[in-house]
């Protein structure tokens, strides 16, 4: 057992952190290399157990010491974005049927489930009408697709792959629907076979819009399409785009800056069943939550076994604790991408302590400019997702549909800086600081550093399903084709 107290050296880290401690020594310069990791595990029971504030907040600048470059420059290694169609797209051809759509979820599962939609047109040959967005979500957002998206530049921008109109023709509004619920991640012989509800309906309506499509197998042109559309159709509407890019001028105006999409909202607390750090008051308050809400289906959660999973979002105060190990200085400007978050300015001031610049657009819009948006979540979420694209560093501080879609969009910009935490890895070393093993300073930073080389969003191909995953279980493991759509939207230099 460790002595909390030290003396167990690197023996008593966890086996996952002593193979990372271990893991560059054979890939990098042998014998000097091994010599100095041995430094580092010497040096790691030597480490001054003398008590600071915040369990180990080191005030002092003495974290890793990164370039400019290494905090800021972008991943891009020569990749572009490329959707151009192949040679044998043709343009859609002349058809009577009709498909409408109701897109579930938030924002972005709306608008990745919108692009789904529109490739399904192409491959069914049906002209699509413009789809109706959720309003019974947890958000209750009564917004329009017109609210939201630009609608003319969609219809626009996608008339050379699918037939868009904004409403049904009059002649139709009254027929018989066919209703149908799509396969998720289904390929693209499914849909030939779906193309037989149109023998009996001109118009079949699809309930549900998200995840209708398989990330990978799908034909070349398609796979293109879902980028087109999302990334150069789907824009959003002028009100918001123009508020969007007065808020990053403002930040930019201050120079670099990270976009934190910090998920410690009440309900992703209450949904994840994540408790660690509230009062026993709050955890009972989320619990509430979960057994109430009916489409939840998991209501009895240990939430200290999601924590070791690495299933919770970071706390406010970890997320500090991490970006400072990466090597952000205290004076960085941060742009909190995100709703209400749990327990308020009590646990927003302790990420704050961390890092003062701390903004979001509560700060940088006046009350007047977001007037316009009261009530309405999703055009709300639309502000914080332009911010994030936009920003020099993307920081989630857990994973979900914004995350996703976000870190998406930046690798098709050309791969743009995105720091994914490696959640199961940081609450091991989270746990050592709270256990007096460790302390914030240049060891901790060179853990976390070591950590994150690979989770900067470079380019790679998509992760395919996790091992042991048999069936149809094993598409909902994949990585989702919006998180990384490398390669069929995303070239090298020189190559089409």
């Amino acid at each position: 057992m460790a002595n909390p107290r030290g003396g167990g050296g690197a023996r008593h880290l966890p086996l996952r952190l002593r193979r990372l401690l271990r893991s560059p020594i054979s890939r990098c310069a042998g014998v000097l290399a091994a010599f100095a990791a041995l430094l580092l595990v010497l040096s790691l029971r030597q480490v001054d157990r003398v008590a600071l504030p915040g369990h180990g907040h080191d005030p002092s600048p003495a974290h890793a010491q990164v370039s400019s470059e290494q905090l800021w420059g972008s991943n891009g290694d020569g990749s572009h974005a490329c959707v151009t169609p192949t040679s044998r797209y043709m343009a859609p051809k002349e058809s009577e049927r009709y498909m409408t759509v109701r897109s579930n979820g938030g924002l972005n599962q709306m608008r990745t489930g919108i692009c789904d939609m529109v490739a399904v047109a192409r491959l069914v040959n049906a002209t699509l009408v413009i789809p109706q967005l959720d309003k019974r979500s947890f958000w209750q957002d009564t917004s329009t697709f017109k609210d939201i998206f630009n609608e003319p530049h969609f219809i626009k921008a996608l008339e050379g792959d699918v037939h868009t109109v904004s409403d049904l023709p009059q002649s139709l509004q009254s027929v018989p629907r066919a209703r149908k619920h799509f396969t998720s991640w289904s390929g693209a012989s499914y849909y030939d076979e779906v193309k037989q509800l149109w023998k009996d309906h001109k118009v079949v309506h699809i309930p549900k819009s998200d995840s209708r499509l398989a990330n990978n197998g799908l034909p070349m042109d398609i796979q293109r399409l879902r980028c087109r559309c999302l990334y150069q159709a789907l824009h959003f509407s002028d009100p918001i785009e123009n508020l969007g890019k007065k808020l990053l001028e403002r930040l930019r105006s201050r120079g670099k800056f990270i976009a934190l999409h910090l998920r410690y909202e009440k309900d992703m607390l209450a949904f994840t069943g994540c408790t660690y750090g509230l009062s026993e008051s709050e955890a009972d308050e989320l619990r509430i939550m979960r057994e109430r809400t009916s489409h939840w289906k998991l209501k009895d959660i240990n939430s200290t076994e999601q924590r070791s999973e690495g299933n919770c979002p970071l706390t406010p105060e970890e997320v500090g604790i991490f970006l400072r190990a990466m090597g952000y200085p205290k004076s960085t400007w941060i742009y909190l991408a995100a709703g209400e978050i749990y327990g308020g300015d009590k646990y927003v001031s302790k990420l704050r302590s961390y890092f003062p610049n701390l903004v979001s657009k509560e700060v940088l819009a006046t009350k007047e400019e977001l007037d316009k948006f009261n009530n309405h979540a999703s055009q709300v979420a639309a502000l914080d997702y332009i911010v994030s694209v936009e920003s020099d560093v993307f920081v989630p501080s857990h994973s979900g549909n914004m995350a996703r879609a976000v870190e998406g969009h930046r690798r098709f910009l050309g791969h743009r800086k995105t720091v994914t935490p490696d959640r199961r890895g940081l609450v091991e070393l989270f746990d050592l600081l709270q256990k007096g093993e460790l302390m914030e300073g240049p060891k901790f930073s060179s853990l976390v550093t070591e950590m994150h080389k690979n989770r900067q969003g470079s380019p790679r191909k998509r992760n395919g399903s996790l091992p042991g995953s048999k069936g149809r279980a094993r598409l909902r493991t994949e990585e989702s084709f919006y998180e990384n759509p490398f390669p069929e939207c995303i070239c090298l230099t020189g190559k089409h």
